[in-house]
């Protein structure tokens, strides 16, 4: 049975972490993948918003796909329905990505065994906005 890190270690990893893929991240205010998008970017944290048949979000140019990102994110921050995760892991994989965060109901425990024994840092059904705020406070890697 999956086991997310332990505190320190996700604060770490959102100590370290500069740029945030968000794999479905969307345009419209009112969705918690753009609100809590946001909050990162207010935070310090680059954000490269995953979304296909979308041109920006949040004033950065959107891509269809992870494969489609110029640069190797530090951490992939995931607002997709279960069932998709394991593509997502997959891709994280073959493109040497590290990191995946599964936000607040995204719960797949054979992708994240995939991404975990493929040496990825995994955090799964969890919001990243809520521990950098309440667990990891000041923690922000991309705050100046």
């Amino acid at each position: 049975m999956f086991r997310n890190p332990p505190p320190e270690q996700i604060c770490d990893l959102l100590r370290q972490a500069r740029t945030i893929a968000v794999v479905g991240l969307s345009p419209n205010p009112a969705r918690p993948a753009y609100r809590i998008a946001r909050a990162l970017q207010e935070a310090g944290y680059r954000v490269i918003p995953v979304r296909p048949k979308v041109e920006a979000v949040l004033g950065e140019k959107a891509y269809a796909a992870l494969g489609e990102v110029p640069e190797k994110p530090d951490l992939v921050d995931v607002f997709r329905s279960p069932e998709h995760v394991g593509p997502i892991v997959e891709d994280c994989l073959r493109l040497g990505i590290g990191r995946i965060w599964l936000q607040d109901g995204v719960v797949n425990e054979e992708a994240a065994a995939r991404a975990a024994a493929g040496g990825m840092t995994v955090v799964m059904d969890r919001c990243i906005l809520r521990d950098l705020e309440n667990l990891c406070a000041g923690a922000a890697g991309g705050a100046a």
